[in-house]
C-alpha cells in the first residue's frame, strides 16, 4: 500500500500518541501551527425575541443553542435572557439561578424575592441584581408580574462550573427601585455631553464592583436613552449585547445592515463585533435596557469600542 504524502502541514490530520504507556498518555491529540486556530464555528444570530403572550406563565428562554451549536440554552455564547410571568399571586418555586449573577427588570406587576438573600419587594420598573444561588422565590402581587432576566449561565454551562456559595460570591443582592433610577436621569439630563460620549446612559453597579464599574465581574447593565428624531451613531464592540426595548415608538436598529423594527419588551440580540446603531424617528424619547458580556472584555482588554462614523472618516480622509 502506498503512503499518502501530505505536502501542506496545515492537511496533516489531528495526530495521536505512537505508543501510548498510561491512559493518560492515550488522551493526547495534537494539532500544527497550520489548522490549529481554524477553528469555524456558527455565527451569533442577530434575532428579535417577543415576550410572552397573556395568559401564558412560566419560563420563557431566548434561546438560540440550536444556531449556537451548544448543548445548552443560551442567546448567546455566554449570556442567557428569559421572561419570565408568574400569576396573580403564585410564585415560582424553586428558582435557581446557574450563573455568576442574574439582572432582572420589573416589565409590569409586583411582588417579592425570598430564598437564599434577604427579602425585598420589587414593583414595575425595578432593576435588581442576584447572585448564583438555588431556591429563590419570586412572588407576585395583585398584579401578577412580568420580568426580564439575562445571566452568564450558558458560561458556567461550557465549562461544567457551579455558581460559587452566596457567601463566597463576587457580588451581593442589590436593589434598584424605578424611583431612583429615575432620580439618576434627572441628574444625567441636567448636564452637557462632550462630542465623544456615547449617548446619555445609565450605568449600574454596586459598592463591590464599583471600582470595575460592572454589574457582576462578567456582565454590564446600561439604560439608554434616545431622544426624538435622533440616533446613536453607528458603533461596534467585541461584546454581544442582549436589548430589552422599555419604550419608543417609531423607533428601530440597524445590525449589520438590517433594519431591526423595535416592538414594545421585544428582545434584541447584537452579534459581537457587529457595527449597529439605534434609531428613534418617534416624538418621544426612547429607553432600552442593554447587557452585555462586556466584563470579561474589559478585563482581557479586548472591548474593541469604535464610532464607525469616525473610522470612516479617518479612511476617506
Amino acid at each position: 500500500m502506498t503512503a499518502t504524502v501530505v505536502l501542506d502541514m496545515a492537511d496533516l490530520p489531528m495526530q495521536r500518541p505512537s505508543a501510548p504507556a498510561s491512559a493518560a498518555q492515550a488522551r493526547a491529540r495534537f494539532f500544527n501551527s497550520g489548522n490549529a486556530f481554524d477553528v469555524k464555528l456558527p455565527e451569533v444570530p442577530a434575532r428579535l425575541f417577543a415576550p410572552p403572550k397573556e395568559g401564558r406563565f412560566g419560563v420563557f428562554d431566548c434561546d438560540q443553542s440550536q444556531a449556537l451549536g451548544c448543548g445548552f440554552a443560551a442567546t448567546t455564547p455566554l449570556m442567557l435572557a428569559r421572561y419570565v410571568r408568574i400569576a396573580v399571586r403564585d410564585a415560582l418555586l424553586p428558582l435557581d439561578v446557574c450563573a455568576t449573577g442574574s439582572v432582572w427588570y420589573v416589565i409590569s406587576g409586583g411582588g417579592r424575592v425570598t430564598g437564599a438573600v434577604d427579602s425585598f419587594a420589587f414593583g414595575a420598573g425595578d432593576v435588581f441584581l442576584l447572585p448564583g444561588a438555588s431556591g429563590y422565590r419570586l412572588e407576585a402581587g395583585a398584579e401578577g408580574a412580568l420580568l426580564w432576566t439575562v445571566g452568564n449561565e450558558p458560561q458556567l454551562a461550557f465549562e461544567r462550573a457551579q455558581p460559587a456559595p452566596v457567601a463566597d460570591a463576587t457580588i451581593d443582592a442589590v436593589h434598584y427601585p424605578a424611583a431612583e433610577i429615575e432620580r439618576q436621569f434627572e441628574l444625567i439630563f441636567s448636564t452637557g455631553t462632550r462630542d465623544e460620549t456615547s449617548g446619555r446612559a445609565l450605568i449600574f453597579s454596586s459598592d463591590r464592583q464599583a471600582a470595575a464599574r460592572n454589574l457582576t465581574p462578567t456582565l454590564t447593565l446600561s439604560f439608554n436613552t434616545l431622544e426624538p428624531r435622533t440616533h446613536q451613531r453607528a458603533h461596534r464592540h467585541n461584546s454581544a449585547a442582549i436589548t430589552l426595548v422599555v419604550q419608543g415608538e417609531g423607533c428601530h436598529s440597524m445590525v449589520g445592515g438590517e433594519r431591526c423594527p423595535w416592538e414594545p419588551w421585544a428582545t434584541l440580540v447584537t452579534p459581537p463585533g457587529a457595527p449597529h446603531s439605534h434609531h428613534n424617528e418617534g416624538a418621544h424619547g426612547a429607553r432600552f435596557l442593554i447587557v452585555q458580556d462586556g466584563g470579561l472584555h474589559y478585563h482581557a482588554r479586548t472591548m474593541g469600542f469604535q464610532f464607525l462614523e469616525a473610522v470612516q472618516a479617518r479612511l476617506q480622509a
